[in-house]
């Protein structure tokens, strides 16, 4: 059985949801009156309205740590390390995210017991953070030393923020992942977070794909459109539209995330 399907061994098209992170100590937008324990509290609460919405599973992920490094601190993967241990679930599984560093993520995923990462892990791309070249050879032999092997990597194959150095179009570069760099779950992502890819997009990606490897909508997944997209995607990761208004850095809305569950399982 896959990496994949042994963690979702009952849901057919998995609802993954985002627990964001305020921003960590040592970043831009760090609140140091409410501190780490404010983080803690902020992540419980969302945690608390996800899991009540009936989401399949939940990911963190450092998503205020603006601008975004592509090598994390001693202090981030600290901190990171502690908000999980706090806040994970027992109910459900929990994947770990760090903006933009695949081996920090894999080493909190190791430490906190997470099924799952999710990352850019292959290719060149020019990108907001600057020139931007993943290397998932180092990555999948660190998971092997690390002893991590059950932690699935979830490939990101149309980061946000960034474009692809090459002529490659993304249905041939996922088709490739899966093959050069052992890809457990392909994702495809808009230009931002929050941004939606064009529908034909995921189309191409899951027909290059071999059908045992899931592709997920990464970013865009939104109530009203969600079925468009489980038409051709495995399932998804969602985190903006669950916010307040819509927009990433607010609180969990529990009316919009109720909605989102809702309008995905009868699509």
């Amino acid at each position: 059985m896959s990496r994949f399907r042994k963690i979702f061994p009952a849901a057919v098209k998995p609802l993954i949801a985002m627990a964001h992170l305020p921003a960590l100590p040592g970043s831009p937008l760090y609140d140091a009156a409410a501190g780490m324990s404010g983080i803690v509290s902020s992540v419980r609460r969302d945690l608390d309205v996800l899991l009540d919405a009936g989401f399949d599973a939940v990911m963190f992920c450092n998503e205020n740590d603006r601008p975004y490094e592509l090598t994390a601190g001693l202090e981030s993967a600290a901190a990171m390390a502690r908000v999980v241990t706090e806040c994970r679930p027992d109910s459900v599984p929990f994947g770990v995210d760090f903006l933009w560093d695949p081996r920090c993520a894999l080493a909190v995923a190791a430490a906190t017991g997470a099924s799952f990462i999710r990352e850019v892990a292959t290719g060149v791309w020019e990108s907001d953070m600057g020139l931007w070249s993943p290397d998932a050879a180092t990555l999948l032999r660190e998971r092997r030393r690390l002893d991590a092997e059950e932690v699935a990597v979830f490939m990101n194959v149309t980061p946000e923020f960034a474009s692809g150095i090459g002529r490659r179009d993304p249905a041939e570069v996922a088709a490739s992942t899966t093959v050069s760099s052992l890809s457990d779950v392909i994702l495809v992502s808009g230009k931002m977070a929050g941004a939606v890819p064009d529908v034909a997009t995921i189309a191409g990606i899951r027909e290059a794909v071999a059908p045992e490897i899931p592709v997920l909508l990464n970013t865009g997944a939104r109530a009203e459109t969600i079925g468009q997209y489980l038409k051709h995607a495995d399932g998804c990761i969602v985190g903006s539209s669950l916010k307040v208004d819509g927009y990433t850095w607010n609180p969990v809305d529990p009316d919009r995330a109720k909605r989102f569950v809702d309008a995905a399982r009868s699509a």
